[in-house]
């Protein structure tokens, strides 16, 4: 999972990076591409009530990498994002978007004021500008592979026509393609373009400390807000794990942002946990929310998928309740599943294969 880290010029992007990946970049930076990046463990109690049960020799997180994206300011204009910036941007599986709230006389605003709406607002205009030029690319060579007569499929081409022209009407309207119907086939279609305004994003509303938020509604899909004081949320990363939690105490923080960004990231993804359990190893896997069994076990393993028998499952909270797999196992808890099972969240699996 990769996560963008974006916003205008001074908004807090890399106070946030830092605050998430408990980093030390330098902070203030302006107008000029930047990248940063770090893979962070995500933080699971489960995990940790796993290895306490079965003492494993290693416990593994589940990963998530957060992208630090400098160079996006409002102005890409009419030939849209360029080229190197667009790469980035594109390669990610969903954005977080940091907006300023704060005030500080030291930190002028790009746009001189403070209004949270106007920059969102203009962020989404970016993204959705960019979509909308490459789109208006796609329809031309479409007009013209239609003129030909030759080359692929006809009734592929026009069924790609009538796809990009919905997208079209959708954006020349200003409307993020997070929010147009797509069928799992007409994904596919596209799939390679990397549409920015398509990927899932997470307004971050970046406070002072003990400012209030502002109420900002952004009513589109696969879209979420969400408030913090990314300055202490920075100040407390750096802290020892002991430190950071009589900081939070005092501040009546229930938790770091890492935790709470990346249960919102897994959500607006369309992800979750599953998890392995042993000996040898504990550890947390990731898959989209409705996976089946043989696709989960393609995320441990290629041949595991390749050579899916069944999967043992148990449930966390059963495992939990009754203190072990063999309770589980007495109690019926612990049960063989095929090919067709749904993993849910927090199923710790074994699978039976054979290659």
């Amino acid at each position: 999972m990769r996560l963008g880290i974006i916003g205008l010029p001074q908004s807090g992007k890399t106070t946030l990076f830092n605050a998430l990946t408990r980093a030390t970049q330098p902070t203030g930076t302006t107008g000029k591409i930047e990248i940063h990046t770090a893979v962070v463990d995500v933080p699971d109690k489960r995990v940790d009530r796993l290895a306490e049960m079965f003492k494993p020799k290693k416990t593994i997180y589940a990963k998530v990498t957060y992208v630090d994206i400098a160079g996006l300011d409002g102005s890409a204009g009419k030939n849209g994002i360029s080229g190197a910036l667009l790469n980035q941007l594109a390669q990610m599986d969903g954005f977080i978007h940091v907006v300023r709230v704060f005030e500080d006389e030291n930190v002028p605003h790009v746009r001189e004021t403070i209004d949270p709406l106007r920059d969102i607002q203009a962020m989404d205009s970016e993204l959705v500008l960019n979509d909308l030029i490459a789109v208006e690319r796609k329809l031309e060579h479409l007009v013209e592979e239609k003129k030909k007569g030759a080359g692929r499929d006809k009734a592929l081409i026009e069924r790609e026509h009538v796809l990009f022209e919905r997208l079209h009407e959708a954006l020349i309207q200003e409307i993020p393609l997070r929010d147009v119907e797509i069928s799992a086939e007409e994904e596919k279609l596209f799939s390679g373009f990397g549409f920015l305004s398509r990927k899932p994003m997470l307004i971050v509303l970046n406070l002072s400390e003990g400012q209030t938020a502002p109420d900002i509604d952004y009513p589109h899909q696969r879209s979420k807000v969400v408030a913090l004081q990314g300055k202490l949320e920075m100040d407390i990363a750096q802290l020892s794990p002991e430190e950071a939690q009589l900081f939070l105490e005092e501040y009546g923080i229930e938790e770091p942002s890492l935790n709470r960004m990346i249960r919102l990231s897994y959500d607006l993804l369309g992800l979750m946990s599953f998890f392995t359990a042993g000996q040898d190893e504990c550890r947390a896997w990731t898959v989209r929310r409705g996976a089946t069994a043989p696709e989960a076990a393609g995320e441990i393993h290629t041949d595991l998928q390749k050579g899916f028998i069944r999967a043992e499952v148990v449930a966390y909270d059963d495992l939990m309740e009754l203190g072990g797999m063999n309770e589980a196992k007495a109690k019926g808890k612990l049960r063989l599943e095929g090919k067709e099972y749904v993993v849910q969240d927090g199923d710790i699996l074994n699978i039976r294969f054979n290659i």
